[in-house]
């Protein structure tokens, strides 16, 4: 199997650069695993398409404003940073360019009190040391950019009112736990009205998954098989372990609002009941062939060719299922990716 083989042409016009007027203003795309059938609807349909007492789960990950520009001590060149996780205490995993480059003890600047210091390489990343936690933060919260992925288009002139628009809007309204540096956008649709409606209507529950790189990670290597994800932190509280167990055990299905909480849900097995939080790392890769144990329907974006997300829904809802669909929506002109429409596969 060849990642070759998960191409598809997507015209530019379609890559969706600013959110919906309203957060559930987009289109849904309803797909049958069983038929293949295809119905168009807009997302305030969502409720309605919910049958079977299902459980739906979602991930509460925040994003924080982790892009940083700043500029290197010695010559002044500027630098764009993008801090992935704390590593100990004042350090950082840090993603930038010229990693090669960079040589230990190399300093760097961001403001007038913030500075840093390159100390190697860890997990094909910069391993940095700030020179304070406290600063760092009030650095992040006045300057710090929210790392949009890069096909959406924007730089250091955007004006203030963009910026802050990305920081409402590429951030779900139930968003709690911070530290992904990718908003999980299947739950970009909802708003407080909606999760209203749903706790009403359906059982709903939480789960963490910090997204990092490993979930935007492009796939390099020609063999599927031969791609390794990067771990990313999870956890899943004891209340929504035990909700879950309770519902496979009544053959209930389980929902999945995105493929972050997809990949968590995939990589344990609700055998019993906990009495605590269950937490670790994943570097789950699902791609068409392996099973699917835990998750029967899924809610998600429109995805990259050739992406790990897209080999995601290709191996829940069969590969002919998957390029049919998104031959549709190219066709309908459904506006993809992160602040694009979404696709509930049932």
């Amino acid at each position: 199997m060849n990642i070759s083989d998960f191409d598809f042409h997507l015209p530019e016009a379609l890559i969706a650069q600013e959110p919906a007027a309203k957060r559930d203003a987009s289109r849904l795309l309803v797909v049958s695993r069983e038929t293949g059938a295809l119905e168009h609807k807009t997302f305030p349909d969502f409720p309605d398409c919910l049958t079977g007492d299902p459980l739906l789960v979602f991930n509460n990950t925040r994003v924080f404003p982790a892009k940083l520009l700043g500029r290197r001590a010695d010559n002044g060149k500027p630098v764009e940073w993008l801090l992935v996780r704390r590593d100990a205490d004042t350090t950082w995993l840090v993603l930038t360019r010229g990693l090669a480059r960079l040589k230990p003890k190399q300093e760097f600047l961001f403001g007038e009190r913030l500075t840093a210091v390159f100390e190697g390489v860890a997990e094909d990343m910069a391993r940095v040391r700030f020179s304070s936690n406290e600063v760092l933060q009030e650095t992040l919260e006045r300057d710090g950019r929210m790392p949009l992925p890069h096909y959406i288009k924007r730089n250091a002139t955007d004006d203030s009112t963009q910026a802050e628009r990305d920081r409402e809007r590429y951030q779900t309204v139930f968003a709690q736990q911070e530290g992904a540096i990718a908003a999980p956008t299947a739950g970009l649709h909802f708003t407080e009205k909606m999760m209203d409606t749903l706790q009403k209507k359906a059982e709903v529950a939480f789960l963490t998954l910090h997204v990092g790189p490993g979930t935007f990670q492009p796939v390099r290597t020609e063999r599927v098989t031969e791609h390794q994800m990067k771990k990313e932190f999870y956890r899943i509280p004891v209340n929504t372990w035990n909700r879950i167990h309770a519902a496979k055990s009544q053959r209930r299905p389980v929902l999945a609002v995105g493929t972050t909480s997809t990949r968590v849900l995939e990589s344990v097995q609700f055998d019993s009941p906990v009495t605590e939080d269950v937490e670790g790392w994943t570097d789950r890769f699902l791609y068409p062939g392996q099973p699917f144990r835990n998750v029967d329907r899924l809610l998600t974006n429109f995805h990259l060719p050739r992406s790990t997300l897209f080999l995601l829904v290709c191996a829940f809802a069969g590969k002919e299922r998957m390029e049919n669909a998104y031959q549709e929506a190219v066709a309908e002109k459904y506006r993809f990716f992160s602040y694009g429409d979404a696709m509930l596969i049932v």
